[in-house]
């Protein structure tokens, strides 16, 4: 008996693809199109009204509870309504982000630190979290004479991929390199000739050291530490803070890591210091960082 041939589908993935890449054009295109501040302002205000009607606003909510257990119902839905607002303008910037570098709108908290880090000698490890606008962090490194190195998820839509690496790349002139099973020996690679690496490590890893977020066990990622311990280079933590509008500093800490000779115990506390780096970051203020993630079991 004769097999019918397989139909393609009337709207295959090819097609979705295509459909949300003409889709994220024409948004970026609208929001190129406004002033920096209009466009910034715009995608806030849609973002605080829309968000919410998602799953994504009650997991918001219920991590902030978890994290903040004294505040009230009114309190944290105030905090959540904050995020999403300072997420909707993070997504506009995104498009404009050539024109906020160029900007004076990126000051570095205490320049001191920031001229001892110029004048130091050999590799050094990054990380920071999704706070402020995560996204212009490696304006701290450039501006002090560095070149860093960043990781990148690669995205479902390889046709929008393609268009957010090609914004993202100016932005880490060391490279910018997939996150894989061989991206790690990349970076170390990179900070073992000198140079600086940098990468997000405030969500939750599967396969991440235990350790304590806002008081709670989590599951964080051992790579700073470890990449840091490896190579005998400093730990720094960066933080962008949004302080009104579109204009943001970014301030450094230096995470201590022990060389103990006990090496698991030396990554667990470095990993420890940074996780906790970031809840006194968070605490500063809270309806800048992303709460919709699963950061907790």
């Amino acid at each position: 008996m004769a097999t019918e041939p397989m139909r393609r589908p009337f709207f295959s993935q090819e097609h979705r693809h295509r459909f949300q890449y003409v889709a994220f054009l024409m948004v970026a295109v609208v929001i190129r199109s406004l002033p920096l501040e209009i466009a910034s302002q715009w995608s806030g205000a849609v973002w605080r009204l829309v968000a919410p009607r998602f799953h994504r606003h009650r997991r918001a909510l219920d991590n902030l509870a978890l994290a903040f257990p004294d505040k009230t119902a009114r309190e944290i839905e105030l905090i959540a309504l904050k995020m999403w607002e300072n997420l909707g303008r993070t997504f506009a910037e995104f498009f404009q982000i050539d024109r906020i570098i160029k900007s004076d709108r990126i000051q570095l908290e205490e320049p001191e630190s920031f001229r001892l880090l110029k004048s130091r000698v050999g590799g050094s490890v990054v990380c920071s979290l999704h706070m402020g606008n995560w996204e212009i962090l490696s304006q701290a490194a450039i501006r002090i004479g560095w070149s860093p190195a960043g990781l990148y998820q690669r995205m479902s839509n390889p046709l929008v991929g393609r268009f957010v690496n090609a914004v993202r790349t100016p932005l880490y002139p060391g490279g910018l390199i997939e996150k894989s099973p061989k991206a790690a020996r990349s970076l170390l690679r990179y900070a073992r000739e000198g140079g600086c690496i940098a990468f997000l490590a405030d969500q939750r890893d599967a396969r991440g050291l235990a350790t304590t977020f806002f008081g709670r066990p989590v599951n964080s990622t051992s790579f700073p530490a470890l990449a840091a311990h490896a190579l005998n280079t400093p730990l720094y933590v960066c933080r962008v803070k949004r302080l009104g509008a579109v204009r943001f500093s970014i301030s450094v800490e230096q995470i201590e890591v022990p060389r103990t000779g006990d090496r698991s115990a030396d990554i667990l506390a470095a990993t420890t210091s940074i996780q906790s780096t970031f809840e006194s970051m968070i605490r500063e203020a809270p309806d800048q960082w992303m709460w919709g993630q699963r950061r907790w079991d």
